[in-house]
């Protein structure tokens, strides 16, 4: 399964899209919707310029097989809709697949409990020990897509 152009540009709403070379709040350089640079830790020759729509979306598009094959990988034999699918990319794009494979969201998909996966994004808010309110944002918004028909 793929990300849907409707995933796609969910993730890119709450991403941004940059098309300048940027730090990000680790100070790592990154473009476009949220793609380290080798690394983050200086800027290579030739990352120095604006990129054009087409090289971010080459970028998004890269990036996002790497979470589709994690996906895959933790959720084996699962079937999705293509909401229910789009929202669990939306999770790792965000937090990483590291996080999905030790999460409640994950023990709730592989007992078929979507109902309780549903619920589970609503949990992952935090940043520091605090609610945060774009995180609080994200995640009812990808709760609301993965119930979506």
């Amino acid at each position: 399964m793929r990300t849907s152009d409707n995933g796609i540009q969910f993730i890119k709403h709450f991403e941004g899209v940059r098309y300048r070379p940027y730090r990000d709040v680790a100070g790592l350089w990154t473009i476009g919707v949220g793609h380290l640079i080798e690394g983050g830790k200086q800027l290579p020759d030739g990352y120095n310029k604006t990129f054009t729509s087409t090289e971010i979306d080459a970028l998004l598009k890269n990036d996002l097989l790497r979470f589709e094959i994690g996906l895959s990988r933790l959720l084996p034999k699962l079937s999705f809709r293509q909401n229910e699918y789009d929202a669990l990319i939306s999770f790792v794009f965000n937090l990483g697949l590291g996080t999905l494979q030790r999460s409640t969201l994950r023990q709730s998909l592989l007992r078929n409990d979507k109902k309780q996966a549903s619920e589970a994004l609503l949990k992952y808010c935090y940043a520091g020990g605090k609610i945060i309110k774009g995180l609080q944002t994200r995640r009812l918004a990808e709760h609301n897509l993965f119930l979506s028909v």
